[in-house]
């Protein structure tokens, strides 16, 4: 079923790449309402943007969102994979800047808040969108691809020549917990050489070794080290879990990944549904307040005929 949360949540930190200070309130919403960010300090403007794939204007080192008028909110990835792994179907996500707050760079502090206030049951099964036939994105040696399978697995592949990198990958089965016992606490990361040049295109302002691991030529900066000896990849997932979230609805099929990007999970979305014979909706009866549960062709059912189909993802 679908799920909003129970009551107000407020989170509040510096963002990543604008560097101010902003307050985050995660709002109930009704059935069907999915998510929309609400941005409280713009008043001469339609402030409400969908968080939808077809409302991504910029895939530079994050995923930027934005409304026909141009208000845009940025770095909206680890909210959206904190969202999806707890069950939240339908929110109003207000803001008072233009970013979501990085807090320490992973998706724990989301979740956390999230647990912490739990979430309402609504009386409409969840929209799902299961990938019939296999959909991918190529750019040289980067690769993005959406295949049918059971479940909503997630893989990813990355290859750095740093020495405190290398080649890892990491893989999570969406719906049974894997998230936030797994990759939820995997922070971002970027390095100590790119810093400047980032800043002086109005990026990484709010970036410190609180809320990213960062690297010199050789190491890792943060004196406390990794939370896993390989969060890079766990990140990328992670990371991955958010970009598709934005799809209108949870992906039952596997995403397998070789060095993705924000750019690329966004890609891989406009190709699929560019595509309406590759998917089609249907209804998860999964209530997200019983214990994970993998899904299995005995909890599916369809739910739309195609005509309508395009309406939703439309809407």
């Amino acid at each position: 079923m679908q799920h909003t949360v129970s009551r107000p949540v407020e989170l509040s930190g510096v963002g990543l790449h604008s560097g101010a200070e902003t307050v985050l309130r995660l709002l109930p919403a009704d059935v069907g309402a999915g998510l929309t960010f609400c941005r409280v300090d713009v008043a001469d403007r339609d402030n409400l943007i969908p968080a939808r794939w077809d409302s991504v204007v910029d895939t530079r080192l994050c995923t930027v969102v934005a409304n026909k008028a141009g208000v845009s909110v940025g770095t909206i990835e680890h909210l959206m994979a904190a969202l999806s792994a707890c069950g939240v179907d339908n929110a109003v996500i207000e803001l008072d800047g233009p970013e979501v707050p990085i807090m320490d760079g992973s998706s724990e502090p989301f979740v956390q808040a999230i647990r912490d206030v739990g979430l309402k049951t609504q009386t409409a099964p969840r929209r799902a969108i299961r990938i019939l036939k296999d959909i991918s994105v190529v750019d040289g040696d980067k690769s993005v691809v959406l295949k049918p399978g059971v479940g909503s697995r997630f893989q990813v592949a990355i290859d750095f020549s740093h020495p405190s990198i290398g080649k890892q990958a990491f893989a999570i089965e969406l719906m049974n917990g894997d998230f936030e016992a797994k990759i939820s606490d995997a922070r971002t990361f970027g390095f100590a050489h790119e810093v400047k040049a980032l800043r002086a295109m109005g990026l990484a302002l709010g970036g410190s070794l609180e809320n990213a691991v960062v690297l010199d030529d050789k190491a890792i900066l943060n004196p406390e080290g990794l939370r896993h000896a390989d969060e890079f990849a766990r990140h990328k997932v992670l990371d991955a879990v958010g970009d598709i979230y934005i799809a209108g609805g949870q992906i039952l099929g596997h995403y397998e990944a070789v060095k993705p990007g924000h750019n690329m999970n966004n890609r891989v979305l406009h190709e699929l549904f560019a595509h309406p014979d590759h998917w089609e909706w249907v209804d998860l009866y999964i209530d997200m307040l019983a214990d994970p549960v993998v899904v299995s062709p005995a909890v599916i059912t369809q739910d739309v005929k195609p005509a309508a189909q395009s309406a939703i993802v439309a809407a």
